[in-house]
């Protein structure tokens, strides 16, 4: 008999090193900070900026960037609502797997929909995922718009662009909201700080009992 598609024939197999040995060697806790937003948010360069930071504090960080995933995991997906559903399901899979290894795993996706990035949170223990929304105007966006898409969108040359002619529904309770100030963006640096600030005061960048270096 054929088992060729089938996935029932396989076993889950444990490891004598856990995740709660790897965190105490690399004295921090996995998790999945997922910074979701429009194109032109500030996502990229505050997953870059925060990936930065942990590393001159010695916490070891890896970045899951959307387009850059697309040249590699995904590049066989579209952007179809089948499409993007599918791009999500990937990333958060291997994001768990991150967490899982006591990394701090940065997500940065534009992720426009809610049930896509609730089935990735569904994934861990909900403490594990910090959603980060990007809450920038979508006019900020698009006069930045350093990468020619939103005008390209408006000539219709790309279709179904998310914040144009396909929606973005934002995060009903994300851990953390970064937006404008008096009209004004916060910095990459002020970006950085809000959120590792959240990572330290929920005991993120340290555990208990770890190996000292």
């Amino acid at each position: 008999m054929s088992t060729l598609g089938n996935s029932t024939n396989i076993f889950w197999h444990e490891c004598p090193v856990g995740k709660l040995e790897r965190q105490k060697l690399l004295n921090q806790q996995g998790c999945v900070v997922w910074i979701t937003g429009l194109s032109g948010s500030g996502k990229s360069t505050l997953a870059c900026s925060l990936g930065r930071e942990l590393h001159s504090r010695r916490k070891l960080s890896y970045v899951l960037d959307g387009d850059n995933l697309r040249h590699g995991l995904n590049k066989n997906l579209g952007f179809t609502a089948e499409d993007r559903t599918e791009n999500i399901r990937r990333v958060g899979e291997v994001a768990k797997l991150f967490a899982d290894a006591g990394i701090i795993c940065i997500a940065s996706l534009i992720s426009p929909y809610r049930k896509d990035r609730d089935g990735c949170r569904a994934l861990l223990p909900d403490a594990n995922f910090i959603e980060v929304f990007m809450n920038i105007p979508l006019e900020v966006c698009e006069e930045r718009d350093s990468k020619g898409l939103y005008k390209l969108a408006r000539a219709g040359k790309i279709k179904g662009f998310t914040g144009i002619d396909d929606p973005y529904e934002p995060p009903l309770n994300c851990e953390i909201e970064i937006r404008q100030k008096d009209g004004v963006c916060p910095t990459p640096g002020e970006m950085t700080g809000q959120v590792v600030s959240y990572l330290e005061e929920k005991g993120f960048l340290q555990v208990e009992g770890s190996i000292p270096h």
